[in-house]
């Protein structure tokens, strides 16, 4: 199975003047599931996954996100706060007349969908979380854990170019020692082959920290919900991971596989098994 090109049908639909990519695949009357890549992945990292969803029935959608795609990388922090990234997401719910979806995401992707879930909680069927804390359970870990030194890369991040130099110097490494095989990292790398590149992607840690974004109304979450973590993952620790339960009103479902931090590549079979188990419970 192919670690570069996306599985399914490439379409495109335009948000906030982008034209922003997504592969559907699977049977057009099955239920859709919506799989959002994190940082620094591609489409393709979840080929894995989408071939067993698709095999049980199910239409998946996997987004080349804002900044990974050459039409649609706009330039400068402000274009990557969680307004714009939400908002591409439900302009593709809306385009392809999708009404409820499942919400899967890793990473970044995972972040989006707790996202997703507290401002538009109505577009979903169901959320299945990869390696992602809740939000406010990572503000926690902060203050009650090793978890602010497990995310100190971040603030290197934030010097203009400078971040970028450092994100490209420190890939090779970050993701072999965060569980990634040779395989999918030579792959990964060939995505991203020059600090440039990495530019949109680097930007969603920029996007973050612009001032004055809109609070969220209800940071709770009110969709059926599953929570996959990677005991071994060295980027988010297990106090976010274990506080995350309280910030879930919904019935909740949280699965601790012997892994480190990339599921949907390292771990497909038991990470489809999980997600697979919390749409057939919605």
């Amino acid at each position: 199975m192919s670690l570069v090109t996306p599985l399914g049908q490439r379409l495109t639909y335009v948000h906030d003047g982008l034209t922003l990519p997504v592969y559907r695949h699977g049977p057009v009357t099955g239920e859709a599931v919506l799989l959002l890549h994190g940082f620094p992945e591609t489409a393709a990292s979840w080929n894995a996954v989408v071939t067993r969803l698709t095999a049980a029935g199910y239409q998946t959608w996997v987004p080349v996100m804002r900044g990974y795609a050459a039409t649609a990388t706009p330039a400068g922090r402000q274009a990557y706060t969680t307004t714009h990234l939400v908002g591409d997401l439900t302009a593709l719910i809306t385009h392809f007349h999708l009404a409820r979806v499942h919400v899967v995401g890793h990473d970044w992707g995972g972040f989006l969908a707790w996202k997703l879930a507290q401002l538009v909680p109505a577009k979903l069927r169901s959320l299945t979380i990869l390696a992602t804390p809740h939000p406010l359970a990572l503000v926690w870990a902060y203050r009650h854990s090793t978890q602010l030194l497990n995310s100190a890369y971040i603030g290197a991040f934030q010097v203009p170019r400078m971040g970028d130099w450092l994100a490209y110097r420190l890939l090779p490494h970050q993701l072999r020692s965060s569980g990634l095989s040779a395989t999918a990292t030579t792959a990964l790398l060939a995505a991203f082959p020059t600090a440039a590149s990495l530019r949109g992607p680097v930007n969603w840690y920029r996007g973050m920290l612009v001032p004055h974004q809109p609070t969220v109304p209800d940071p709770l979450i009110h969709v059926p919900t599953t929570y996959v973590w990677g005991r071994h993952d060295p980027f988010l620790g297990a106090a976010a991971a274990q506080k995350t339960a309280a910030f879930v009103t919904a019935d909740y479902r949280f699965v601790v596989l012997n892994s480190a931090h990339w599921l949907p590549e390292e771990r497909p079979v038991a990470t489809s098994a999980a997600i697979l188990e919390r749409l057939q419970r919605a």
